[in-house]
């Protein structure tokens, strides 16, 4: 898809460019957003990815029928004015706001919705091989998606699906432009459209991806004239690039660093926790953790207090459980962490048989949301060793470590380092923690963790339309799954980032999202 650069995006790209090939030793140009980010994106189509990496762009270049309001993880209308849920939970329309253009033209309208969804879940959809859909899987209980009239959308589901609106407002339903999935085909998430506060300008692989100001937004046009993201893979070369004037925002600042920050006035510290959870998968199919008293010995020698404190400075609280306190409503606060006790863990082992067979520990050298995997497993490996379990570390790239872990730990490792970041409560212990959630599956419980009566929980929970009696059943999971301890429950990340004093109005928000359009910069 063709496009035309204004003259602030040309000034943008070539100041990016120069940027790029080393820390600035000049000012970024006012008016223009230079973001830090961790990695280049794999897509800048929605649908087509999952890391926050590439969230954190998309959020700003589209919009979904339902949004998280600000602050929050509660859902609000966006592209749609308002929704109806019939009291069986089964049916939700929403009635779409007029007069709203994708970023091509194109109108917004009821049949765009449809083909969004269309796309993902029907295989026969024209631009199904557009995909894959790798989350797609968020809206499986849908049974039908019509266009009621031009500004009115039906979806009927199969069952009632609590999660339904919160999928909604996740970055897999935003609201792409047919128009430019049929122009762009496969090559759609190069040349992306969207209805959002900022539209595509350029990307430049390994270098930067542009967004300019969409200044007919229907939510009011941003301050800003664009937004530059840059993926700096190496956090030594963030810190440097933040610190001489080469990016405005930096995410995921290392925690050795935030205290730097803090200390300088010319930077701004921002820190709230989210829906994250690091934790280690434990093998509950063969090998010492088959026993659930070697898994709560893990669990009681490791000393995660020291980790959050000591490696990750204070970046991260201890977790109790599967749940992550972010979500207030559904996470059980009267579950207490495994308090540090080698003592107990030894008299577990000795209890269990333990033979001192070593333990294999899966590391990464680093991914989205894992903190710091290589000071983390070190530490933990120590932790482990002091009670008299034998552990070897083996280490490996993210993308590598990914396609051993997923698969299943079964035939290769005893434990692995994993973090999730989720959007509502059914998430993480729907996919990992579900006897039917195996990787032969489609799912991700890669330790084969298996409790019927955990089982009967989530599958009550995603079906209940009242959050009360959704809260009470995930508070019983938690209970017994902290108790079957099939991970061991290490640490809640409190996100960060770090502006420098040009910035005005950043937020960070409990999805681990960038929202930009009510930013500005001197």
């Amino acid at each position: 898809m063709a496009r035309i650069f204004s003259a602030v995006v040309l000034a943008i790209a070539t100041v990016a460019g120069a940027m790029f090939a080393g820390p600035a030793s000049a000012q970024t140009p006012p008016g223009v957003l230079v973001v830090g980010q961790i990695a280049e994106p794999k897509s800048l189509d929605p649908h087509a990815v999952t890391a926050v990496n590439d969230f954190r762009i998309l959020v700003n270049l589209y919009d979904g029928l339902v949004r998280f309001k600000d602050g929050t993880l509660e859902v609000e209308p966006a592209l749609s004015e308002s929704y109806d849920v019939s009291d069986d939970g089964l049916t939700y329309t929403f009635q779409l706001r007029d007069g709203i253009t994708f970023h091509d033209g194109t109108p917004f309208n009821a049949e765009a919705v449809v083909f969004n969804f269309e796309r993902m879940l029907n295989e026969d959809h024209p631009f199904h091989d557009t995909g894959p859909f790798p989350l797609s899987f968020f809206f499986s209980a849908v049974d039908k998606v019509e266009a009621v009239d031009d500004a009115t959308v039906r979806f009927t589901l199969k069952e009632p699906y609590a999660p339904f609106l919160s999928n909604l407002a996740y970055p897999t339903g935003l609201i792409v432009s047919p128009a430019a999935v049929e122009a762009g085909g496969a090559d759609f998430g190069r040349n992306p459209a969207g209805t959002g506060a900022f539209k595509f300008a350029d990307w430049t692989p390994n270098q930067r991806v542009v967004l300019e100001k969409n200044a007919d937004y229907w939510d009011g046009a941003p301050p800003l004239e664009a937004v530059v993201f840059r993926p700096i893979t190496d956090a030594n070369t963030r810190l440097a690039e933040m610190l001489s004037g080469g990016i405005d925002v930096m995410v995921e600042t290392p925690p050795d660093a935030v205290a730097q920050f803090r200390d300088d006035a010319a930077f701004t510290v921002y820190e709230q926790a989210g829906p994250h959870l690091w934790f280690l998968i434990l093998n509950t199919k063969e090998g010492p953790f088959a026993d659930k008293r070697i898994r709560q010995a893990a669990n009681y020698a490791i000393n995660k207090g020291a980790l959050t404190k000591d490696i990750l400075q204070g970046t991260a609280e201890v977790a109790a459980g599967p749940t992550p306190p972010a979500f207030a409503w559904a996470h059980d606060d009267t579950l207490e962490p495994y308090p540090y006790d080698p003592e107990k863990a030894k008299a577990l082992l000795a209890e269990a048989g333990y033979d001192g067979t070593p333990v294999t520990f899966y590391v990464t050298e680093g991914g989205s949301g894992m903190l710091d995997p290589v000071a983390m497993g070190t530490a933990i490996q120590a932790d482990l060793e002091a009670v008299g379990m034998k552990t070897e570390i083996e280490t490996y790239e993210w993308n590598t470590y990914l396609g051993l872990v997923n698969p299943g730990l079964e035939g290769k490792a005893d434990m692995a380092e994993m973090a999730w970041m989720t959007n509502d409560p059914d998430t993480l212990p729907f996919l990992t923690l579900r006897s039917e959630a195996l990787p032969s599956e489609g799912g991700f419980n890669s330790g084969y963790y298996s409790n019927p009566e955990v089982d009967t929980l989530l599958e009550e929970a995603r079906r209940a339309t009242d959050q009360d009696e959704r809260a009470t059943l995930y508070k019983k999971m938690q209970e017994i799954v902290a108790d079957d301890a099939p991970w061991v429950f290490v640490a809640n990340w409190k996100q960060n980032a770090v502006t420098n004093d040009r910035v005005e109005g950043f937020k960070l928000q409990p999805s681990f999202f960038l929202m930009l359009q009510d930013v500005a910069k001197n």
